[in-house]
């Protein structure tokens, strides 16, 4: 495994240990509802994440940049999909009690590779 496929399932890991914290705090703080309401949120931004990281490692194209880019635009497909997919199995199936918890999860899922990316930028030394 590469340097580039480990680090993307290091970020994975970093993000759901995050989400799980977030979840417990919010349980606790909330009460059973809500934590229900942003498990739900965190696994709908997770597993979407967690099928683009492997399908990414999949993706070989040695010299053929076009194959591999390919390859990255079907990943990201399969996450776009698969995350319509949870949020419209999640609202028919499981109406979450609590919005505000739910999307609140949903949303920090989403931007913590963003943060992770910005804490892990190489800083200059003076």
């Amino acid at each position: 495994m590469t340097r580039r496929h480990n680090l993307g399932w290091r970020l994975l890991r970093l993000e759901a240990l995050v989400m799980f914290a977030l979840v417990a705090a919010l349980t606790l703080l909330g009460g059973v509802e809500v934590g229900v309401s942003a498990l739900s949120g965190a696994l709908v931004g997770l597993l979407p994440q967690v099928f683009f990281v492997w399908r990414s490692s999949l993706a070989r194209g040695g010299r053929q940049a076009h194959r591999f880019v390919m390859n990255l635009y079907r990943a990201e497909a399969g996450k776009f999909g698969l995350t319509v997919a949870l949020l419209a199995m999640v609202f028919v199936a499981v109406p979450p009690s609590n919005p505000i918890s739910f999307f609140s999860a949903y949303v920090a899922t989403h931007l913590m590779p963003w943060l992770a990316a910005w804490l892990r930028r190489e800083r200059s030394t003076p």
